[in-house]
């Protein structure tokens, strides 16, 4: 059996909650947004692994947590994403690049519902602009896996690995 595979970041709880408070922001964006106990920073999607291939990815992401000290993620805008794609596919916070991981953060907030987006005339659709400036401490990375069921994926994580101190 095949699992679907990827490696992220999970949100402190008061980040979670404060992301999710902004979802109700734009009530009249067609969008199924993300529950707020599934927000988190993908670094990697691995797609559809077997058991010898995590453990493979475990080996490697322990590695990597080994070498790497904690950091700090500022995140500072929610907008739609991927950038210049129309209609947009998501709406995502985006956060400061972290050098040291050449890595620019972002999380998907909300999924557009594409064929109703594009029912809404231009000038109507609403503006999702909204800087915001939330700091917080990455202590560990995770190997996770995502279940895809009717209701929307589900998230477990395998394996979490400390950074280095």
């Amino acid at each position: 059996m095949r699992h679907r595979i990827f490696i992220a970041i999970n949100l402190p709880e008061d980040i979670k909650q404060k992301l999710a408070d902004y979802q109700s922001k734009w009530p009249e964006l067609p969008v199924r947004w993300t529950k707020k106990d599934n927000l988190h920073i993908t670094l990697e999607f691995l797609g559809y692994l077997s058991d010898e291939e995590i453990l493979k990815v475990c080996q490697d992401t322990r590695g990597l947590a080994s070498k790497h000290g904690s950091f700090s993620i500022t995140l500072n805008k929610i907008c739609y994403g991927p950038p210049k794609k129309i209609p947009p596919r998501m709406v995502w916070v985006v956060g400061e690049k972290i050098e040291e991981l050449n890595f620019s953060p972002h999380i998907t907030l909300g999924r557009i519902k594409a064929w109703e987006f594009r029912k809404i005339e231009p000038e109507e659709r609403p503006q999702v602009d909204e800087e915001i400036n939330l700091t917080f401490e990455v202590n560990s990375l995770e190997v996770m896996e995502s279940v895809l069921k009717r209701g929307g994926p589900t998230y477990a994580i395998l394996e979490s690995y400390p950074l280095k101190l």
